[in-house]
């Protein structure tokens, strides 16, 4: 069907005017206004800490402000739910975590989002190694020889942790798994208040994030074992590796605590690439893998296939973990 000219050129008109308008929105450059980092934990923590080195230097790249936003509770559950339900646009992100990423899945039965149906990954940030330590009063200076006594003292032996289900919890049985060893777990409300009881002598292990524990054994207050690491810590060159104990089962042992940037998912791919483009060049970068190593963490910059990936292995690993181990929160 022909229109006549003058409708034909009406509806050219139009239709260019619609195009002209429609252009500009899908064309808008990113970020088009502040972004928002979402913490689902309380300030201070090494949650926080990272999201605030990282997103100091997104906000410089990017030339917007990085807004964190605290939203602690059910183990990082609030803050991750509320992060996956926003705009899928890339001006919300989350500060994801072992916790929130891999170890939550098996702990929470009814978890308001999915690790990796509701988010798109972004940036693996940094990894934190726990470190086995002791009171002073264990006698025990090898991780050998903790294993050796606690299977002579099945029980006896008490370690904290921040509480059930926590990465210190998981990670301590995942070792008693691997060692066939017996220790009696003494949650607590946080990593703070185990810290106080290992040092008071109320408990005599824990195996957690160094930087919690990094004072207190440089002090001599408590003594380090092993890292989880695969590798040695240049803060701590003198403390092996589980791996490197000699203890059956403990081959290629690996149980680091992890951080990254997911977004929502359906957040666009171009970006996304932005994003991680801004965030690891901030992680090569010597300053932040400075401000990172003073907090015990070691910066990751990879491809978003990189952290996806890792989070797809460490879903079912720890899951294995949580179900041998029968782990429950309170």
């Amino acid at each position: 069907m022909m229109f006549p000219a003058t409708r034909r050129a009406t509806i050219v008109a139009g239709a260019g005017a619609i195009l002209s308008l429609s252009l500009p929105a899908r064309a808008q450059a990113f970020p088009a206004r502040p972004l928002r980092l979402i913490v689902p934990f309380p300030p201070g923590g090494s949650t926080d800490v990272l999201a605030r080195a990282i997103g100091l230097e997104l906000g410089k790249a990017l030339d917007q402000p990085v807004v964190i936003e605290n939203v602690p509770g059910a183990g990082g559950s609030l803050g991750a739910e509320r992060a996956a339900k926003s705009a899928a646009d890339g001006h919300t992100l989350l500060m994801g975590h072992i916790g929130t990423l891999a170890i939550n899945p098996s702990l929470y039965p009814k978890l308001p989002y999915d690790p990796q149906r509701s988010f798109t990954p972004v940036a693996w940030v940094a990894r934190v190694p726990n470190v086995l330590v002791v009171h002073p009063s264990v006698p025990a200076r090898s991780l050998k020889e903790l294993i050796a006594l606690a299977k002579a003292r099945p029980g006896q032996l008490s370690y904290g942790s921040g509480g059930n289900g926590s990465a210190a919890h998981t990670t301590m049985e995942y070792l008693k798994m691997q060692t066939g060893s017996s220790l009696l777990h003494i949650p607590y409300r946080g990593t703070a208040p185990s810290v106080t009881d290992l040092l008071g002598g109320q408990v005599q292990v824990l195996f957690t994030g160094v930087p919690a524990l990094l004072p207190h054994v440089k002090t001599g207050k408590l003594r380090a074992l092993a890292v989880s690491s695969p590798r040695r810590l240049a803060l701590l060159p003198d403390v092996p590796t589980v791996a490197e104990s000699g203890v059956p089962g403990t081959k290629g042992f690996e149980a680091d605590q992890w951080y990254g940037l997911v977004a929502p998912a359906g957040t666009p791919a171009n970006v996304v690439a932005i994003l991680n483009q801004q965030a690891n060049k901030a992680l090569e970068s010597e300053e932040v893998r400075a401000r990172l190593a003073a907090e015990g963490a070691e910066a990751t910059p990879a491809a978003p296939q990189v952290f996806a990936q890792l989070i797809a292995s460490e879903i079912p690993r720890w899951a294995r973990v949580i179900k041998g181990a029968g782990i429950k929160l309170d």
